[in-house]
């Protein structure tokens, strides 16, 4: 295996400092940050999904089925109140 040459930490000849401008580290890390949507899974839920389509459908489901679950309330009539006291 050949050994790595030793890269030096400086410019190349046709490259001035002056021509880059203030540097800033993480000027767009708050914008990358916001628009970011990664979610990082347990292992043992990561393994029982393939991809992130089988997660989105899984999740659109469960959406699904919890929208169903919290549909509309029936509202009552106070009648069971009147027979009870009644």
């Amino acid at each position: 295996m050949k050994k790595a040459k030793p890269i030096p930490d400086e410019l190349r000849t046709e490259y001035k400092r002056s021509d880059f401008g203030k540097l800033e580290r993480g000027k767009y890390y708050e914008r990358v940050r916001a628009s970011s949507n990664v979610v990082v899974l347990d292992a043992e839920i990561a393994a029982v999904f393939p991809n992130s389509a089988a997660v989105n459908k899984a999740l659109h489901s469960l959406v699904d089925v919890a929208k169903k679950a919290s549909g509309p309330k029936r509202r009552s009539t106070g009648c069971g109140q009147q027979r009870r006291a009644g």
